[in-house]
């Protein structure tokens, strides 16, 4: 298992959730070999073909996540882990927010829409996840990947991204 794939407890809690295959056109790979991948490069950013071979074909990789973004299996599985991680009382849905601390600067008018990324350091990325829950951990991982699509799809519309 490499840094950044799924754990064994994550994996057994995405696993009931998956789509089967339909057994036409033949066995699917691993689903968790190809989620794995999938993570890895939304982790990343690396080109779909320079994933390491340790995730199967590249291409593999790259039809299943364009597969599951068109059908809407990402966003399905967010809503599924979701709602059982709520029913286990593992989120928490509380929000606030006060505006009356919050100041815009005299130039902020007229400034760019979104901020440029920033360099993510090496270890930060494992740090960041430390302390959750499993549950936690694979929602934070899920809502990742539905970002990205959601990004890719709005890319593709000429659209801004929403969030989630």
């Amino acid at each position: 298992m490499g840094r950044g794939d799924l754990s064994d407890a994550e994996w057994e809690r995405l696993r009931p959730f998956l789509p089967v295959s339909n057994r036409r056109c033949g066995r699917w790979r691993d689903h968790r070999q190809v989620i794995d991948g999938i993570l890895h490069r939304v982790r990343t950013g690396v080109q779909w073909r320079d994933l390491p071979e340790r995730f199967g074909p590249w291409k593999t990789v790259y039809e299943r996540h364009r597969l599951w973004s068109a059908d809407g299996t990402w966003k399905r599985l967010l809503q599924q882990i979701q709602a059982e991680a709520d029913a286990a009382g593992e989120i928490d849905w509380d929000i606030s927010v006060d505006s009356t601390v919050v100041r815009a600067h005299q130039h902020a008018a007229g400034a760019r829409t979104e901020p440029p990324p920033a360099p993510v350091p090496k270890g930060d990325r494992a740090a960041e996840h430390q302390g959750e829950t499993a549950w936690q951990s694979l929602v934070a991982r899920l809502a990742e990947v539905v970002q990205e699509v959601r990004a890719w799809a709005a890319r593709a519309a000429g659209s801004p991204p929403r969030s989630i």
